[in-house]
Formats: structure tokens, sequence, C-alpha cells
């Protein structure tokens, strides 16, 4: 049964019908299904300064507003903007453009903080805009990229590619992970 045709003849049968939705929905949702037999990758796309990039769903938790208040960590560094609390979880916020050495980030309405899933590392990332889920197809994948301006080429596992766009894709954990992350003390 692979058309909505099908669907409309089970009508009479109302189990069958929601046992065919049933079936078509966990086949959607695990990834194996598809029009085309081809595989998809999703991801949430996002900006850093002029250059998008896009990391995996699963390394993102969540995306927040900017929080209006964060209290500055004294001894840190200037990319560490601060602590906010968030829904009553305290939540490192980093400027990621000023982190990587390419300037600071302007506040500005379209601002987002990327809450990245880490069970050991909580992180805030402010980034210039989320560009929602951004949905790829295997032959769109490659394994090289235009140097980036904001210097995050050592966190990249590859890119995509559609038309004149390129995605690089920012691995977001081994970011966080990473000694540059990490050593947040000013010195």
């Amino acid at each position: 049964m692979g058309d909505s045709a099908d669907l409309a003849a089970l009508v009479t049968h109302p189990f069958e019908l929601l046992a065919e939705i049933e079936r078509r929905s966990r086949q959607a949702h695990s990834g194996q299904g598809g029009a085309t037999g081809q595989d998809e990758w999703v991801g949430v796309g996002f900006r850093i300064g002029e250059e998008q990039f896009v990391a995996t769903r699963d390394q993102v938790r969540e995306v927040l507003m900017l929080p209006s208040e964060m209290t500055r960590v004294p001894g840190s560094k200037r990319w560490m903007l601060g602590i906010a609390n968030l829904r009553g979880h305290l939540l490192p916020l980093v400027d990621v453009k000023l982190l990587l050495g390419s300037g600071r980030t302007t506040l500005r309405r379209t601002t987002r903080v990327i809450s990245v899933n880490h069970r050991e590392v909580p992180a805030g990332l402010v980034v210039d805009e989320v560009l929602g889920f951004r949905r790829f197809m295997d032959h769109e994948f490659t394994d090289t990229w235009p140097e980036t301006v904001v210097r995050c080429d050592r966190f990249l596992t590859g890119a995509y590619e559609r038309g004149e766009d390129t995605w690089p894709i920012i691995d977001l954990v081994d970011f966080i992970e990473s000694n540059l992350f990490l050593q947040a003390a000013a010195e």
C-alpha cells in the first residue's frame, strides 16, 4: 500500500486503516520511508556572522531566545557572556563568534541560543540566527568545504551542498569538549 488511494480503500475498515497509518508513521519516523528511497539527513541550520552552518539535530537540545537577564561570571574570558537561569536550570552562555576569534556577536532580535544536548557539559551557544531544520539527501554530502571566516574548520565534519549554498556541518559535541571551550578562566 504505497499511496493515499490505498488509504482511501481502507476507509470502510477502520482498524486496518489505523494499522496502516501507524505503520507508515513508524517507517517515516525511523527514516526508512521516503518516496525516492534515498536517505535523508536532518540538522539545525544557524548563522555565525555571515556564514551558515548546520548541526545534527541530535546534538541540539533546544533553541532559545537570548535571555533578558544573565549573570556575569567573574574571572571568565570575554566570550563567556554569563550564566542564565532557564526554567530552573543554569546554562552558561557562550559567544561562539568571539570564542573562535572572529569578533563579538551583535545581539539583535534574531540572536538565539542553541542549547547543546550533552550530559556533562551544559552549554548555550549564542549565534546570530537559527535558520530552522535543514534536510539534505545523502548525495548532497561532501567531505570538502570552503575555508570559513569564523575559523571553526577544526570542528567541521563535512558539508552539504545544494545549488550555490554550502552548509558546513559543525560537531557541537566536539566543540564543547575541546580545550578551547573548556578553558573559560581568564588568564
